[in-house]
């Protein structure tokens, strides 16, 4: 390894809640995706990338095909060592964080020169092509409470956002398939994502978001009873609560879930996004090194 190489590279992105969506493909993986809106939580993945050619999150090895995709995009392999709170197929977009994160550090780590949006890209590709999401890594990459307008990567969808910045608590029952869903029908619940859309723009407050939410998982036909129990407690609680997509969680702003008597996790908005944290001994902004010097793309030599 060239000495001027930094020993690893790492980035974090946050978890990612979907409110509600509808699904639109699209030959072009670029331009497919989805519109909707979610919730960017401070509970995210940390992706620590070195040079080597497995995939372990928190320490297990694993086969995620969205990682896989974003290292043939940037054209090399590279050892990625995720952590994270989140589990997998439960409604967080880990498979997307994880995408995006790879993409953000291993661009980073070899000296890529890849943009924002380029990487952004990548990972939306990896993502859509691999079946395990639609939208969660553009929303992941804005942070906040996005709100997705039109479908696809930067250079073709949009996306704006909820003002707010409310306590969120969620308890998730298990896994439920992404794929399973995503590479069936999904007329139904798209034509109820587009009518959430609908409503929630006719009002963008978190109050309208997580009401539009919940009648769209009723909707969709995507309730299950676990989810749909919690989400009665919480009512009978006087507070309001809705269904992650697509997972077996249920999620609430404010003290919803605690005070309906469940143990929740407790997380905020994350408002940044997907970003690099750590590269070498350059941590937060600040560089520790005297001197920088350009070092192999990725998959040279």
């Amino acid at each position: 390894m060239n000495s001027d190489e930094p020993s690893s590279t790492t980035a974090f992105v946050p978890g990612h809640i979907t409110g509600f969506f509808s699904a639109h493909r699209a030959a072009d993986s670029r331009r497919a995706g989805s519109r909707g809106a979610g919730v960017a939580l401070t509970d995210g993945v940390r992706v620590t990338v070195t040079r080597g050619n497995d995939v372990r999150l928190n320490g297990d090895s694993v086969d995620i095909a969205a990682v896989d995709g974003v290292l043939d995009a940037l054209g090399g392999d590279a050892a990625v060592d995720a952590e994270t709170p989140l589990p997998l197929g439960t409604g967080f977009g880990v498979s997307g964080a994880l995408a995006l994160g790879t993409a953000l550090a291993a661009n980073a780590f070899f000296d890529g020169g890849r943009t924002e949006n380029e990487l952004i890209t990548f990972a939306h590709r990896a993502e859509v092509d691999a079946g395990t999401g639609l939208g969660d890594v553009v929303a992941q990459a804005r942070g906040g409470l996005p709100i997705r307008l039109e479908p696809g990567a930067p250079a073709f969808g949009e996306l704006d956002g909820i003002v707010a910045a409310p306590r969120i608590e969620y308890c998730t029952f298990g896994e439920r398939s992404t794929e399973s869903i995503l590479g069936g029908n999904t007329d139904r619940l798209s034509a109820a994502g587009e009518r959430a859309l609908d409503r929630l723009l006719a009002g963008p407050t978190v109050d309208r978001f997580m009401t539009v939410s919940r009648e769209f998982a009723d909707e969709a036909g995507l309730l299950t009873s676990d989810v749909a129990d919690a989400i009665a407690a919480v009512d009978d609680h006087g507070g309001t609560a809705a269904m992650a997509m697509l997972g077996r969680t249920v999620f609430a702003t404010g003290t919803g879930l605690s005070a309906a008597g469940f143990d929740p996790r407790v997380c905020s908005v994350d408002f940044a996004g997907g970003r690099l944290c750590r590269v070498d001994n350059v941590v937060d902004g600040v560089d520790g090194s005297d001197e920088t010097s350009r070092r192999p793309a990725l998959g040279q030599k």
